[in-house]
C-alpha cells in the first residue's frame, strides 16, 4: 500500500505540474504575451522531476513484487524501512538528473507553444532525458514481468507448496497490472515520443508540445482510474462508503 500511495502522490504532483503549464500557456494566449516569465524554467524543471517520480514509482511496485516471489526470505528488502529508503533515493535522483541540461541553458522558451522545454532535436540531452524518464524504467518493468513469468512456470513444474505457488501467481498478476499502467502511459504518450523521433531528421510540427502534453494530460486521468481499479483494498473501501445508506429513523406519534 505504501508503494501504491507513492504512485498516487507522484501522479497527483505530476498532474499539478502539467496544470501549471496549461494555465501559463492559456494566460499567455489570451493576453497575447510572447515572452517567458521568471518561473518558466522552473516549471520545465518541475515537469521533468515529476515525470521521473511517476514512472519509477511503477518500477518500484514491480520490483517489490519480484522480490516477494523470488526472494521471500529477504525480509529487510520487503520492509517498509527499505522501501522508504528506495523512495528517498529515487526522489534525490529525480531532483538531480535534470541538472545536465538545466545548468547548460538548454531549456528554451518556445513561442509557438508558450512553454519552456528541452527542444526536440538530435542531442545528448534529449536522448538522456528519454532514457531516464521512459526507456530505462519501462524496459526494467517489462524485464521483471518476463522474469516472473519464467519463475512461476518453473515453480509450476516443480513440487511446490500450493500456498507458495498461489502467492507467486498473485504477485505476477500485480505486476501485470503495473505493466498495463505503463502501457497506458506509452500508448497515450506516443505523440511525444514520435515528435522526438521526427526531430532527429526533420523539424517537428509547429504545435508539437501542445499536442504532446494534451495526450499526456489524458494519460494521467487513465492512470488514476487504473490505479483505483487495481487497488482492491482502496476500491472496496470507497465502494463500501458509496453503498452505505443513512439510517432513517421514523418517529411514530401516538
Amino acid at each position: 500500500m505504501m508503494l501504491v500511495a507513492n504512485s498516487y502522490v507522484a501522479t497527483l504532483v505530476s498532474a499539478c505540474g502539467l496544470l501549471s503549464l496549461c494555465i501559463f500557456t492559456l494566460q499567455n494566449d489570451v493576453k497575447q504575451v510572447y515572452y517567458q516569465d521568471s518561473n518558466c524554467i522552473f516549471r520545465a524543471y518541475f515537469d521533468d522531476v515529476t515525470s521521473v517520480l511517476l514512472t519509477y514509482s511503477f518500477l518500484l511496485q514491480a520490483s517489490y513484487r519480484y522480490v516477494t516471489v523470488v526472494y521471500p526470505s529477504r525480509l529487510f528488502w520487503l520492509s517498509a524501512k527499505f522501501q522508504g529508503l528506495v523512495i528517498c533515493g529515487i526522489l534525490i535522483f529525480a531532483f538531480i538528473y535534470p541538472f545536465v541540461f538545466i545548468f547548460n541553458g538548454e531549456i528554451l522558451y518556445n513561442v509557438d507553444n508558450q512553454i519552456c522545454q528541452l527542444p526536440f532535436r538530435f542531442s545528448f540531452s534529449i536522448i538522456y532525458a528519454a532514457l531516464c524518464i521512459y526507456i530505462i524504467p519501462v524496459s526494467m518493468i517489462i524485464f521483471i514481468y518476463l522474469k516472473l513469468i519464467l519463475h512461476v512456470k518453473q515453480m509450476s513444474k516443480r513440487v511446490t507448496p500450493v500456498n507458495t505457488l498461489s502467492r507467486a501467481k498473485r504477485e505476477l498478476k500485480m505486476v501485470q497490472r503495473t505493466v498495463k499502467l505503463i502501457t497506458i502511459l506509452i500508448t497515450i504518450g506516443f505523440p511525444y515520443s514520435l515528435f522526438i523521433f521526427i526531430s532527429f531528421f526533420h523539424s517537428p510540427p509547429k504545435y508539437d508540445f501542445r499536442i504532446a502534453f494534451l495526450f499526456v494530460d489524458v494519460s494521467l486521468l487513465f492512470v488514476i482510474i487504473a490505479l483505483f481499479m487495481f487497488t482492491d483494498p482502496l476500491k472496496a473501501s470507497v465502494m463500501k462508503r458509496i453503498n452505505v445508506r443513512p439510517n432513517i429513523v421514523v418517529a411514530i406519534i401516538a
